[in-house]
């Protein structure tokens, strides 16, 4: 008898471990979730300005925080500058040189020229004496320098003239371009940090976090606003791994949020690859070591629901 008894209670328990494993089994539970935007700060300037409150709805490129920018403002100023000399020199050297230039290099020219003719006069004269025993050989070497020089200075007039002539060479041009260039660089920079010391809201939604206060010097790569974009509501659940094969992209499901008595339409948008464990509110003495599959369902009309609320999902096909 007792033993009969014992049998018919194992029989019940496996019955019930059954319908158990089907129930946990054939829905996903997980949190209703909208995109969250964290905008960081791009310098450790303190903040001057914050536009918005914790809950404000904003709309895109709404100004919501304000870093102070004097400092970069200075930066820009002296980069401006630094690029309008650049600029300059790259038109003086595609511009080569100016009439009065040329005209200042002919003068020069035309007086060594002078110069020459007259210390060759004068050593001519000196020869002549010489040779009359009226001057000494040592005047005529001077003079003889002094003609030398004369030549030499003329040749370098000449080449100069002739340089101005051809203008200004390539890669001078070249090296002005290059300066140029990198000016703009910097300027195109500094416009980027001053335009980012202004946080801009880049969707609209809501603003869900605000981590500092006025005056304080957030660090950078640290987000100074979240903002729960508008847009896409969807349920980030987690597939228990024995239906995971049965479910995938595309695959409808319902969706059940505590005080809606409504039920909502939702689609599979995508399921990992990667099992992970189940997470603790889905956990039970008996599926503790189970692998799930995380998973993200659109709403097709969520409505106004809150983000972070618990939800639970069921899929149609299951039943099948």
């Amino acid at each position: 008898m007792n033993s009969h008894r014992t049998q018919l209670f194992v029989t019940a328990w496996m019955v019930l471990l059954c319908g158990c494993e089907s129930a946990v089994h054939d829905f996903a539970v997980g949190t209703v979730e909208r995109d969250r935007i964290e905008l960081v700060a791009d310098t450790t300037e303190p903040i001057v300005a914050i536009n918005v409150l914790e809950g404000d709805r904003v709309e895109k490129g709404s100004e919501l925080i304000v870093q102070d920018n004097a400092r970069i403002a200075a930066k820009l100023a002296k980069a401006l500058a630094e690029r309008d000399l650049a600029l300059a020199r790259l038109q003086e050297a595609e511009a080569g040189p100016r009439v009065q230039a040329l005209d200042r290099s002919r003068a020069r020219l035309a007086a060594r020229e002078s110069a020459v003719t007259t210390a060759q006069l004068e050593l001519e004269r000196e020869k002549s004496l010489i040779r009359q025993n009226y001057a000494s050989e040592s005047r005529v070497n001077i003079l003889q320098g002094r003609h030398d020089e004369a030549v030499a200075r003329l040749e370098e007039g000449s080449a100069e003239l002739a340089e101005l002539l051809e203008g200004t060479r390539i890669e001078t041009v070249d090296q002005a371009r290059a300066a140029l260039n990198a000016s703009n660089a910097v300027v195109s920079d500094l416009q980027i940090s001053m335009a980012r010391s202004t946080v801009r809201s880049p969707v609209a939604g809501v603003v869900e976090s605000l981590p500092f206060e006025l005056g304080e010097r957030p660090p950078v790569g640290l987000y100074v606003v979240a903002v729960l974009a508008d847009g896409r509501t969807y349920a980030r659940v987690h597939i228990p791994e024995p239906v995971r094969t049965r479910l995938r992209s595309g695959t409808p499901a319902t969706l059940r949020i505590d005080g809606y008595k409504q039920e909502f339409a939702g689609q599979i948008r995508w399921i990992s690859n990667e099992a992970a464990y189940t997470p603790y509110y889905a956990l039970t003495q008996r599926d503790r070591s189970r692998l799930s599959y995380l998973a993200e369902i659109d709403f097709l009309d969520a409505g106004d629901i809150p983000s972070g609320i618990p939800v639970e999902a069921r899929f149609p096909t299951l039943a099948k």
